[in-house]
């Protein structure tokens, strides 16, 4: 015989697993329907504990992969499937342009720069706001250099003990849209300084780099930032973008990347469609508005076959 209290519970999971099965034949979400029992619930937080630590402990490039962002939080999303119309402008596009930073590579590079020189974690969090859209793009910039002042030496022994760690699956959709004569350019709100290499690693030519300048005095001290740059403020993405559209005469241009400045890129004149990659950062505001959300560069790669 059940108590009142056990048939108030079993009444209310079976609400439970009606709701996920309607949800699930939606594709609305991916976890099982099934319930533990309670006692399941306090023993495992200790095991999931010890688990956390190890994954925190192992090497952080997979960072992407053990995250459940896909299917967590995706299951609200209705972009991550895309539709026939922009299917047909991803195959047919003249230019791609890549944001870099949580994109193309694993890292947010000023982040890491900022963790080398000791302001890690306040300069992060400026990062944080300032992909998300919250405050001014030029303001964040400011800042968050600020915060560290990076001299030309720094800069230079960061980029020696700490090279850049790309992204997986992108050098082989790089490969396939050069196979397709499709232009492939590098447009981010980080620095020059730090994205060479990465276009070096990549076979995408400095011309095709539109990044931001970090300024050094004759003896290396820090200056600040050339706000020439139209990356250095906000929109600027978009102004780049539509600088390349204009002065190569592209039919189509798509843009890549996975905050608030990448989606700024998708206007007239500049970029016909956003791919929100979250593959490393899901920025929920971002991927609503995107016309397709990825996960992983695959899913891109496969499209073009």
């Amino acid at each position: 015989m059940f108590t009142q209290q056990q048939k108030a519970r079993n009444k209310g999971n079976g609400k439970l697993r009606l709701m996920k099965n309607c949800e699930r034949e939606k594709g609305l979400v991916t976890e099982p329907a099934f319930l533990p029992p309670p006692i399941a619930v306090f023993a495992l937080p200790p095991l999931v504990n010890r688990m956390e630590g190890l994954i925190t402990a192992q090497i952080n490039p997979v960072r992407a992969y053990v995250q459940p962002l896909e299917n967590s939080e995706a299951g609200c999303l209705d972009n991550t499937l895309p539709s026939k119309d922009v299917l047909e402008v991803w195959r047919n596009a003249d230019a791609v342009c890549f944001d870099v930073d949580s994109t193309v590579c694993l890292d947010e590079g000023i982040d890491e720069l900022a963790e080398f020189c000791g302001a890690g974690k306040a300069v992060a969090e400026w990062t944080a706001r300032a992909m998300g859209g919250s405050v001014p793009f030029e303001e964040a910039l400011a800042a968050r250099l600020s915060l560290f002042n990076p001299s030309l030496s720094q800069v230079q022994e960061f980029l020696k003990k700490q090279p850049p760690r790309i992204s997986p699956g992108i050098d082989e959709l790089i490969k396939k849209l050069k196979a397709k004569s499709t232009a492939v350019y590098l447009v981010s709100g980080g620095f020059r300084q730090m994205i060479h290499p990465v276009a070096s690693i990549l076979g995408i030519p400095p011309e095709n780099i539109f990044a931001n300048q970090l300024l050094f005095g004759n003896s290396g001290e820090f200056l600040g930032f050339d706000t020439n740059e139209p990356t250095s403020r906000s929109g600027g993405k978009a102004t780049a973008v539509q600088q390349i559209r204009k002065i190569h005469g592209y039919k189509s241009l798509v843009m890549i990347g996975d905050g608030a400045t990448d989606l700024e890129a998708r206007k007239p004149g500049g970029a016909d469609l956003f791919i929100c990659y979250a593959g490393v950062q899901l920025r929920d505001a971002v991927a609503a508005k995107a016309d397709w959300l990825v996960f992983r560069f695959t899913d891109l790669i496969n499209s073009l076959e």
